[in-house]
């Protein structure tokens, strides 16, 4: 590998280690603050926390972009060492960093894959990560002037010359370390299953009661049919961070409501992300409209809560066909062709308020009237619940 190639793989790597620790930054920010805007989160469709909060963003409860990291760092030194290691090290290394890129941007294609077809939400983090390592991979594939059959028996004997290089060894060692540690102490989601909320620390409770006792309440004319605290939701169905929540707060509704039976009431509003029933979005998700109108048709047959378990729970193969298949088998809708247009007015008429109210993305949600755009983990939605039931607004 020349200078000039190793330099610029190396610039390569710096540019996904940044990207690469920014992503981690937010995704930390998303799991530890509640309050937490991210800067990469512009609408629906270019949204940094979406993709972080859905079942791609992290591997074994560890962030994605936390293995990212640590494979730019492992890039970084191999273009390093292109430059300084021992002339009969250095002509390998082309090869190891095209063998790590290729693999590498097996992982990126997928999740890319993911991005655009599944989740139909795009990370520019992420995508500035792709961007460089494709850079390495053909930087990497360009200079490699060996054959990459020969790897496994120059990694044996490269190896063995590392373990001659006091120098080497402690980079190495670093490296090792540094990973290791970053991996077991970065804080993870909850492994738990859905609903699962760690306990917040003194620091965030206080900052989350700060919130809710000073932030603006906007007047919701919803019934709150006796309820203490009304939670508002503007939702789309077919949305992974909608879907999401629905799972991981179930259990949290579901626990106030033994506790304290009727005190607590989650209002659902439609706010498709879907030209054909809301003129503010494009076509994100196609089976959007189709999915509020079938939820609205079970409840008729007091079958609303199976048919939203299915919808979330299919949300990656969700196609407008299966939704009215799904509402005739899990719904027990018979006439949904025929009810349809008549029930897509109502959905619109959700669209209507959600535009009043500045709705941009979903979910957003509404606590006694506190605008919250977004996922919040489960611990400072519970919180939130708390504080409320506490501390009710004034009728």
């Amino acid at each position: 590998m020349t200078k000039r190639a190793a330099l610029l793989a190396l610039a390569f790597a710096l540019v996904g280690l940044g990207a690469s620790v920014t992503a981690a930054y937010v995704h930390y920010q998303v799991l530890q603050n509640p309050l937490y805007t991210s800067f990469c989160d512009i609408n629906a469709t270019v949204s940094c926390t979406e993709v972080y909060q859905s079942r791609f963003g992290t591997l074994w409860g560890i962030p994605v972009s936390l293995f990212g990291g640590i494979w730019f760092v492992c890039a970084a030194l191999l273009s390093a060492g292109s430059m300084a290691a021992r002339p009969q090290v250095r002509e390998s290394i082309p090869g190891y960093l095209f063998a790590l890129s290729t693999l590498a941007l097996a992982a990126a294609l997928y999740l890319l894959y993911a991005s655009v077809f599944i989740l139909k939400a795009y990370c520019p983090m992420c995508l500035l990560t792709d961007a460089a390592i494709v850079g390495v991979f053909i930087i990497s594939g360009a200079a490699t002037s060996v054959p990459m059959t020969t790897l496994p028996g120059r990694l044996t004997r490269d190896l063995r010359v590392l373990a001659g290089s006091p120098l080497a060894i402690a980079v190495t060692v670093l490296f090792l370390a540094g990973a290791a540690t970053t991996l077991a102490f970065f804080p993870r989601e909850s492994s738990g299953g859905p609903g699962t909320a760690s306990t917040p620390t003194a620091d965030q409770r206080s900052e989350l009661e700060q919130f809710m006792a000073t932030a603006t309440r906007i007047p919701l004319i919803i019934p709150r049919v006796g309820a203490k605290v009304l939670i508002v939701k503007f939702n789309d169905f077919q949305c992974p961070a909608c879907g999401h929540s629905y799972l991981s707060y179930k259990p949290i509704l579901a626990k106030y409501e033994s506790q304290y039976p009727g005190a607590v009431r989650m209002v659902l509003r439609d706010y498709p992300l879907n030209a054909n029933c809301n003129s503010n979005s494009s076509m994100v998700h196609p089976a959007a409209c189709h999915a509020a109108v079938a939820v609205r048709l079970a409840r008729e047959h007091n079958r609303g809560e199976q048919m939203e378990d299915w919808l979330y729970t299919h949300q990656p193969e969700m196609t407008p066909d299966s939704v009215k298949q799904a509402a005739r088998d899990v719904g027990q809708v018979t006439d949904f062709d025929a009810r349809y247009a008549a029930t897509l007015e109502l959905v619109k008429a959700d669209v209507a308020l959600g535009t009043q109210l500045d709705i941009h993305s979903t979910p957003t949600f509404f606590i006694d009237g506190v605008k919250v755009e977004g996922e919040w983990a489960t611990q400072y939605f519970d919180e939130a619940i708390a504080y409320e039931l506490q501390h009710p607004p004034a009728q």
